[in-house]
């Protein structure tokens, strides 16, 4: 997690005169709200007036062919000035009133669903779905009849186009069923989403199109034409075709489907029926002591205190109860789960292993880690694993000596901690930590963070980092899935528009609470001869009046959505969604204001906008964060070191009310506490990771497979503090095993990194090189604008300077694992 880059200083002297100048050129305009709604009435005015010229002309101009059909064609509004952009942000996600006016549309035509053309009803779903089918039925049948060298060269792009053709269904859609708050909407979105994927699948069972593939890349006549983006995606769709075992004998495939479906039935079990050994834990309420009374007397029948085995209230218990007895029946239970959960999850590591041995490899972590992940291999993620727990156990032996210090004070003979001991110890040293410091209470920090001030500042920090910004703008109709979805066009400082942003920021009881970043559309340069293809089949459906009619190739191909045309090439815009559950107040009294760790949170979940916005390649399969698996997590960590910077806070970071700036000492405080136990907090995180590999390695072919004495034997090799008892059986609850399957420690690996890129890039912060254009655009240039389409080792050796990183492999990994997880105390020592 984050730690200041430095130690506090005295209050009104911890920001240095470079960040007072920048802070300066930076400062809050004050809300100048009749001449920000004069400009939302002039664009409404104009982009009405744009809808009624369009249509006029198109009427004018085809009203024989398409007599019945609205044209979908938008002139991009230039952005207006970027210090009144810089107000409006801050405006209309701070003024639920203003925001009402501001995105009061006009009277106009349904541009569908992120404008895209077809997404004006729910039967459009189908339309898009069946139109997108036939233009992908196209593609293969083009990619199984090539034979010339021409035709060959130009397969990777064909079968990119196919992925991306089938995807631009396949993301809307599981985004809008899972979103939406229409059900109607919803049900049409499943419903193409299943035709689209059910489609897809064949796909990557159909052995022409990898034969086809195959054929290419081993022809040199056909390779050494491409870039080292198409060499990158070739392999890229090579490995997903093997994922599906297209390569295998027919019965084998067979096979091979059987079990897949059968591990996904049994992974869903896993995660949804997992279970305590015993529901609840029955105290008698005099061993409560310690605790909220309030949360006793709520579970107190008779003089006993039952307690939920899963339960906040358990957890609150372990921290604060003060009869070690009692926490250790807490303990025993929340570490404990059923058998059947047990016996679920083995079973799942047996069918992996099967599935693993069917295609040729001697474990499921083998054939995993060979596909998008850095590691490439077992033994290398062991390498690095090992590597990590070395640096980490000084910190982790030295938090644990401070907790078996403190019980020593009330138990004076005590020579050992227990495993129940942990949690109650380590809260009261942190409430000692902060206890001394001549500082306001840390509710108060919130003021200072109010949604629109925090989303101004990331605007002013990606500004100043890689010359672009967020600019507001009105949705049109039936743009959005709700009337809270903000739109802001991502804007850069000679290229123009660069990406579309959706924000659906506040809480609603119909959507999900956890906070996610969506690329709806990712980036892909388009080719002319593929507009050509899309115009001549729009003017060959003329008698049809359910489709949408553009007026120019460039709208049809892009669906009517955003595209981007610089020295004559187009390619789509990333379309991307961020969606949290912040609470939303209905006037505008006082805005939404945000705790620390949901600025945090913010930042984490735009790190990976900016990834999706910077990697705008001219492939699909690598755009973005369609990169190695285990990189995917560093830009968006690295920004949670950004929000712990005193001179990127001085950008933003304001009290709603006085504008004062924030005191830096408040934020210390709180990130401090927090961190206080990273060590064994990473220990912990070691050894999951540790068993997520043991778990998916060849062991879980033996007969005696036994996954509780694999996980009890690693917390007694590489543990520092107490291990779980005899008895108990924690990983039956480790429903990460589930989705992860073998690559869990890349969280690990992608902390390593952002730390040391935030240390190497931008020298920890120090001296405001945190906020330094000539830092951002190095980490641009040699590591986020190339997705997945350059080797992320390459990558990495480029923008931390360390040529021992460039080949990868099992040294490279140990590097990176001995730099250490570890952030820095901000002045606080054990």
């Amino acid at each position: 997690m984050i730690r200041a880059s430095a130690r506090p200083r005295q209050l009104e002297r911890w920001v240095c005169s470079s960040c007072l100048r920048q802070r300066a050129a930076l400062a809050v305009l004050q809300p100048r709200e009749p001449r920000q709604l004069a400009q939302v009435r002039s664009l409404h005015s104009v982009q009405r007036s744009q809808q009624l010229q369009g249509k006029k002309q198109s009427q004018k101009q085809l009203a024989s062919p398409f007599p019945s059909r609205q044209t979908r064609h938008y002139a991009y509004v230039a952005p207006t000035d970027d210090r009144e952009d810089d107000n409006l942000l801050r405006t209309i996600f701070d003024k639920p009133s203003f925001w009402q006016e501001y995105s009061a549309l006009p009277i106009g035509m349904n541009v569908g669903l992120f404008q895209n053309a077809y997404l004006t009803s729910p039967k459009g779903f189908e339309t898009f779905a069946n139109v997108s089918l036939a233009r992908a039925r196209r593609i293969v049948d083009r990619v199984l009849n090539a034979y010339t060298v021409p035709e060959y060269r130009r397969i990777v792009r064909e079968l990119d186009r196919l992925s991306d053709t089938l995807c631009r269904v396949l993301d809307m859609a599981d985004f809008v069923r899972v979103t939406h708050p229409d059900h109607k909407i919803q049900r049409a979105a499943n419903a193409a989403w299943d035709t689209v994927y059910q489609y897809m699948n064949e796909l990557n069972t159909m052995t022409g199109l990898y034969e086809q593939l195959d054929r290419a890349m081993k022809n040199p006549e056909v390779t050494k034409v491409w870039s080292e983006e198409e060499k990158a995606v070739a392999e890229v769709l090579r490995q997903d075709f093997l994922k599906s075992a297209v390569n295998l004998p027919k019965w084998e495939r067979d096979r091979f489907v059987q079990l897949s479906s059968k591990i996904s039935t049994v992974a869903t079990a896993f995660v949804h029926e997992m279970t305590p050994d015993q529901a609840w834990v029955a105290i008698p309420s005099s061993k409560m002591r310690g605790m909220d009374p309030v949360q006793v007397r709520s579970l107190t029948r008779n003089g006993m205190v039952y307690v939920p085995t899963l339960s906040a209230q358990a957890a609150l218990a372990l921290r604060t109860v003060h009869d070690p007895e009692a926490r250790k029946m807490l303990y025993y239970a929340s570490r404990t789960s059923s058998a059947r959960s047990v016996s679920t999850l083995e079973m799942l590591m047996r069918l992996r292993a099967e599935l693993a041995e069917l295609s040729g490899f001697e474990s499921y972590a083998q054939m995993a880690l060979r596909d998008r992940m850095m590691a490439r291999s077992p033994e290398a993620v062991d390498k690095f694993l090992r590597a990590l727990a070395g640096s980490n156990k000084p910190r982790a032996v030295a938090e644990f000596g401070a907790m078996l210090r403190e019980k020593q004070k009330t138990v004076p003979d005590a020579e050992a901690l227990e495993p129940w001991d942990r949690e109650y110890y380590s809260t009261i040293l942190r409430k000692q930590a902060t206890a001394s410091e001549r500082v306001p209470r840390t509710d108060v920090l919130s003021s200072f963070f109010s949604l629109g001030t925090v989303i101004q500042g990331l605007s002013r920090i990606f500004n100043l980092l890689y010359g672009i910004r967020f600019a507001p703008r009105p949705p049109l109709r039936g743009e959005t899935w709700h009337p809270d979805v903000r739109r802001l066009d991502v804007v850069h400082d000679t290229e123009g528009r660069v990406a579309v942003l959706y924000c659906d920021l506040f809480y609603r009881a119909d959507k999900s609470p956890n906070p996610a970043h969506f690329t709806l559309r990712c980036s892909r340069e388009i080719l002319p001869e593929e507009m050509d293809e899309v115009w001549q089949e729009q003017m060959s459906q003329a008698p049809r009046t359910d489709m949408p009619y553009f007026q120019r190739p460039e709208f049809a191909a892009n669906d009517g959505m955003a595209f981007s045309k610089i020295d004559g090439k187009v390619k789509q815009l990333p379309t991307i969604a961020l969606v949290c559950d912040f609470p939303q107040n209905n006037d505008d009294s006082q805005p939404v204001l945000l705790s620390y760790f949901q600025v945090e949170t913010l930042f984490h979940e735009m790190g990976h906008a900016i990834h999706s916005i910077l990697a705008r390649t001219s492939f699909q399969n690598v755009a973005g964060t369609r990169c190695a698996t285990d990189l995917a997590e560093l830009p968006s960590t690295l920004m949670e070191y950004f929000v712990a910077d005193p001179s990127v806070l001085s950008v933003f970071a304001r009290h709603y009310e006085t504008d004062d700036p924030v005191p830096y000492a408040l934020v210390s405080r709180k990130i401090r506490q927090a961190r206080l136990f990273e060590g064994s907090d990473t220990e912990n995180q070691i050894i999951l990771a540790m068993l997520d590999q043991a778990l998916h390695s060849r062991r879980a072919r033996d007969d005696a497979f036994d996954s509780t004495q694999i996980f009890h034997d690693l917390q007694r090799e590489f543990g520092s503090g107490p291990p779980d008892p005899r008895g108990t059986r924690w990983q039956g609850f480790f429903g990460h095993l589930s989705g992860y399957g073998s690559t869990y420690y890349s969280y690990l690996f992608d902390r390593v990194l952002a730390q040391r890129t935030w240390e190497v890039v931008f020298k920890g912060g120090a001296g405001g090189a945190a906020l330094e254009r000539a830092n951002g655009e190095h980490l641009k240039n040699s590591l986020l604008k190339w997705g997945g389409g350059r080797d992320p080792w390459k990558c990495l050796a480029a923008v931390l300077n360390e040529p021992k990183l460039e080949d990868g492999g099992e040294e490279a990994m140990a590097l990176v694992g001995s730099w250490g997880a570890a952030r820095q105390q901000g002045g606080m020592s054990m």
